[in-house]
């Protein structure tokens, strides 16, 4: 999507005659020469990586009779350090591609050892412990290979392991201890340092929906209104922290890029649904309804330039809500009507306002360049 963009930007500009072909053509070239740049050949590696661990684990789970117990033992075994040990070599030789998809291979070998040695021995223990084991495992390959496949793998666990304890929790009435019900922040944080580590910036998105599921979590497990009024209060404040030109924490959004704003957005416009979902009057659902279309205002005003996924979110919610309004809380058309103009109005002045103080700021930083 991005070097879509910047091509179709390029090529403007080529047009327009403030860059030369050979320059554009370098910098189109820089794109496609970094890691993060999309690649076919990437893709189809990892889709097939895939698909053989999927094979693995089918043919680990069939649990085949005719191979002797311990055979079966030592040859997962062996897989695994086969396919670690081919990653190692393919890393020497600068095959990229081929080590990733061994690492994977790996990494799925291992869960199906963890399914394999179980059966066979018939091991207590539980889902959650192995997906745990399975993770922990997959996350520290991903720091020792410094691999971004085993990260992106790891956040895919980390929602598995995640979805066991809500399982357990509703099939078997589980009692929850501190390293069931606060493992998902844990795993955020070690998913956010792997990203780092790896420089594997996708991965990042596992580690906030980690999060935002997490809190949502916790709602349905309370019913409590108290979890959505924390849920708007701490997405609002983390996001006006990052998106405030004034604020200190302002600086780092450039560096955390534009998901460190988005998902902090997105957490406390659901804290809002939740109120408005136990709204017992229409007045309660008019002075909601205000603050959520002020706070979509707000995130135009201060992301809506740079950050096409606030922007997106604040249009999407600040339809809803109007549509919702007009549904829930006005009882005539002609009522309807009257919300609307003053709703109209009300954004009419705000657009001019902003439009007045953008003209404002860009005079002022045009007379301070030289």
């Amino acid at each position: 999507m991005y070097r879509g963009h910047l091509k179709r930007d390029l090529q403007e500009w080529t047009r327009k005659g403030l860059i030369d072909e050979a320059t554009a053509g370098r910098l189109l070239a820089d794109v496609d020469a970094r890691r993060s740049a999309f690649s076919v050949g990437t893709v189809l590696v990892m889709l097939a990586a895939v698909l053989i661990a999927a094979s693995v684990l089918l043919l680990v789970a069939s649990n085949w009779e005719a191979i002797p117990r311990l055979t079966k033992v030592i040859g997962i075994v062996a897989l695994i350090w086969i396919f670690h040990l081919v990653a190692l070599f393919a890393r020497s030789r600068d095959a990229d591609r081929l080590a990733a998809a061994c690492l994977v291979l790996g990494a799925a070998s291992f869960g199906g050892a963890i399914s394999l040695i179980g059966q066979l021995y018939h091991l207590s223990g539980d889902t959650f412990s192995a997906m745990l084991l399975w993770f922990v495992v997959t996350a520290g390959s991903a720091a020792l290979f410094r691999s971004g496949a085993l990260t992106v793998m790891a956040g895919i666990l980390s929602f598995v392991v995640f979805w066991t304890v809500i399982i357990d929790r509703f099939d078997y009435d589980f009692r929850w201890h501190e390293l069931a019900s606060y493992w998902p922040p844990a795993a955020a944080a070690v998913l956010a340092a792997l990203t780092i580590w790896t420089r594997t910036d996708p991965a990042k998105h596992f580690a906030y929906l980690l999060l935002l599921c997490w809190c949502v979590w916790f709602y349905v497990l309370g019913d409590d209104l108290l979890w959505a009024t924390l849920m708007t209060g701490v997405g609002s404040v983390v996001f006006f922290a990052f998106a405030l030109p004034a604020s200190p924490l302002s600086r780092l959004r450039t560096k955390l890029g534009a998901s460190v704003t988005f998902y902090p957005l997105l957490l406390a416009f659901i804290g809002l649904a939740y109120w408005h979902g136990n709204a017992v009057n229409g007045q309660t659902m008019v002075i909601l309804g205000v603050l959520i279309i002020a706070l979509c205002l707000a995130a135009l005003a201060l992301e809506g330039r740079d950050n096409g996924a606030v922007r997106f979110l604040a249009y999407i919610v600040f339809a809803f809500e109007v549509l919702y309004l007009s549904y829930e809380t006005i009882d005539s058309i002609l009522g309807t009507s009257a919300f609307f103009l003053l709703a109209g109005l009300v954004v009419a002045v705000l657009a001019f306002l902003v439009i007045r103080l953008e003209k404002h700021f860009g005079r002022r930083s045009t007379e301070v360049q030289p």
